[in-house]
């Protein structure tokens, strides 16, 4: 049995995608935006590739769960019968190095340690599981998507899987997979129903809705260019249609 489950846009993600688009964002807000898209779209292909490859898994994708009165997230989980794998993606793109326990763009730029990162989920995780009555291996990987990434100075027993690595660490994992029972199934449905819908930490733009551009965005071109008529709705930019009720459906679920 193979589950794949592509990874949802974080509300917060859809919210600033939004807001992107009908008024100006602050270089801060849309650097922060970026980087959101940026990591949605590295879970994406991570995830992609999970499903290319066969094998006898589930695979889940950004959890946010809270234990002991602490949240944390979880990128992505490939459970097998044996072992469970759990990944930090990040989709960097550039020179970065380490230095100690500091993790650095060049040419000197300090960002957060994401195996300092990995390193705090899968402990949180492993306590959750044992307070379930679980003791399955986990091993944690912090998984580099980006193919212009490089990292400099990182020892060779660190637990990173770069770009060029992934289809061999999944292949990998096919390889040992044996077939699922229930307990699989029911460790995913635990953290299915764990998993919390909103971050506590959410950053959105403050905004006014008076300041906000109005009007109907063209889901094809992104431009304020779609006019209605029988039934139907047309982008007058791309030419793009759709029925008057998916439009009407699409600007409620903006609003």
């Amino acid at each position: 049995m193979k589950a794949i489950v592509l990874p949802p846009k974080p509300k917060e993600l859809l919210l600033l995608e939004s807001l992107s688009k009908r008024k100006k964002l602050s270089a801060e807000e849309n650097r922060y935006f970026l980087n959101l898209k940026k990591g949605h779209e590295g879970e994406l292909l991570f995830t992609d590739l999970a499903s290319k490859t066969e094998g006898d898994r589930l695979v889940l994708n950004n959890l946010l769960i809270e234990h002991n009165q602490t949240t944390f997230q979880i990128d992505c989980l490939i459970l097998t019968e044996t072992r469970i794998f759990l990944y930090e993606v990040k989709n960097f793109e550039g020179d970065f190095y380490l230095e100690g326990d500091k993790f650095y763009k060049k040419p000197r730029r300090e960002l957060n340690n994401p195996l300092l990162q990995l390193n705090r989920t899968a402990s949180l995780l492993r306590q959750l599981l044992l307070s379930l009555g679980l003791n399955t291996p986990i091993e944690a990987n912090v998984v580099f998507t980006h193919p212009a990434f490089t990292l400099y100075q990182a020892p060779l027993d660190s637990p990173i899987i770069f770009p060029n690595q992934i289809t061999n660490h999944l292949r990998m994992i096919n390889n040992q997979a044996i077939k699922l029972t229930n307990k699989s199934e029911r460790i995913a449905a635990k953290l299915l129903q764990l998993n919390k819908t909103e971050s506590p930490h959410q950053r959105l733009p403050s905004f006014r809705y008076e300041e906000l551009q109005k009007g109907i965005i063209c889901p094809a071109c992104r431009m304020f260019s779609m006019v209605s008529g029988r039934g139907i709705c047309k982008c007058e930019s791309c030419g793009h249609k759709e029925s008057v009720a998916t439009t009407v459906l699409r600007q409620v679920e903006e609003f």
